[in-house]
């Protein structure tokens, strides 16, 4: 990779930083909005719908998932100095890889995929992974699916998986034999035993997820300004993230607002991914005007936040979650008179299970 890439901001802020110390320029390219891009769907859904969720579960109809690369966006952005496209797998859906596959195949870029939050998912009932030239999957505590630190590679190129052997111990082919310059990359045996521990519970970690995402889901249909983004059922999920929008126009208090409600009670939400990327040093010094062209990015980085799942989570704290919303909402002019309107740096709490 060389020149430009064209990669998300609405991501973790290391996505951008492998490129930026390849020497390669990020290009931050917007996303696709909440919705699926579909006036309508997602936002007020409830359970009775099966119509009402973010993409089509019928498969023709089915679109480009919630928060990932928009893929009409990325046909803009290409210059003759574009050299790839680094795709993000957001919340574990994939995004659309035939349309970026497409687009890379036309105008000869090199295609990769960032999958960190998407062990254990699907794609048109293919497991992800076998996309582009790589993925990289992250097997960070924070994941369902951990070994406190370390993650995969995983790709279809024999040849790149040669270099990837060598490069993760200082390039050794052997005993004593060095064939190429490379880095040590190497998992800690206390790491591969979580990890085939972790392996063991996978399935039920799996269903307390989709338990306590159902629980949210059930909790907080209908509700003025609070989008749940739901999940396609009709492909393998794992659940870790339980993701809502607030439309401050429609709830009456903002997304940090409801952080501070939420926080004083001591169930850690999170605000994900604020700030975007393009607001964060180096980029925001390197593209001051990013943000122009992220009008999509920019919203759900004001809108979006995450709630407590996970194992170390139950039904009952996620109904105890669901009714302290609702009352936020249902009060919501009066809360927000009330707070002081800054979060500051601070998201401390105790928590309910993990981001």
């Amino acid at each position: 990779l060389s020149g430009e890439v064209i990669v998300p901001s609405f991501t973790f802020v290391a996505t951008a930083h492998c490129l930026q110390w390849l020497g390669v320029t990020p290009v931050f390219c917007d996303v696709v909005p909440g919705n699926g891009g579909q006036p309508g769907r997602g936002r007020g859904a409830t359970p009775e719908d099966p119509g009402s969720g973010i993409r089509d579960p019928g498969g023709g109809g089915r679109g480009p998932a919630p928060h990932t690369l928009d893929p009409r966006q990325v046909e803009r952005l290409i210059t003759p100095r574009t050299t790839g496209i680094l795709g993000v797998h957001l919340w574990g859906q994939a995004c659309d890889v035939e349309a970026l596959e497409r687009i890379a195949a036309a105008h000869g870029l090199r295609l990769l995929f960032d999958a960190a939050h998407a062990f254990g998912c699907s794609h048109h009932g293919r497991m992800i992974g076998g996309g582009g030239e790589a993925e990289v999957f992250s097997f960070h505590a924070t994941k369902f699916f951990n070994t406190f630190e370390g993650g995969a590679v995983t790709t279809n190129d024999e040849g790149l998986a040669v270099r990837l052997r060598l490069m993760h111990n200082f390039g050794f082919a052997g005993l004593d034999t060095v064939v190429s310059a490379g880095t040590n990359a190497k998992m800690s045996e206390v790491s591969a035993a979580m990890g085939l521990t972790g392996l063991e519970d996978l399935d039920e970690f799996v269903a307390v997820n989709e338990r306590n995402y159902r629980a949210y889901r059930d909790g907080l249909a209908v509700m003025p300004g609070v989008e749940m983004l739901l999940y396609d059922e009709a492909e393998r999920q794992n659940y870790q993230y339980v993701v809502v929008e607030v439309d401050d126009a429609q709830a009456g208090l903002g997304r940090d607002d409801l952080l501070a409600v939420l926080h004083a009670e001591r169930v850690r939400a999170r605000r994900y991914f604020f700030p975007g990327c393009h607001r964060m040093e180096p980029y925001r010094s390197l593209f001051p005007d990013a943000g122009r062209h992220l009008p999509v990015t920019e919203r759900l980085a004001e809108q979006v936040l995450t709630l407590p799942t996970g194992t170390a989570v139950s039904t009952e704290q996620v109904g105890y979650i669901c009714d302290l919303i609702r009352f936020a909402v249902d009060h919501g002019p009066e809360i927000r008179a009330r707070l002081p309107h800054s979060l500051g740096g601070a998201e401390s709490s105790l928590p309910l299970g993990p981001p």
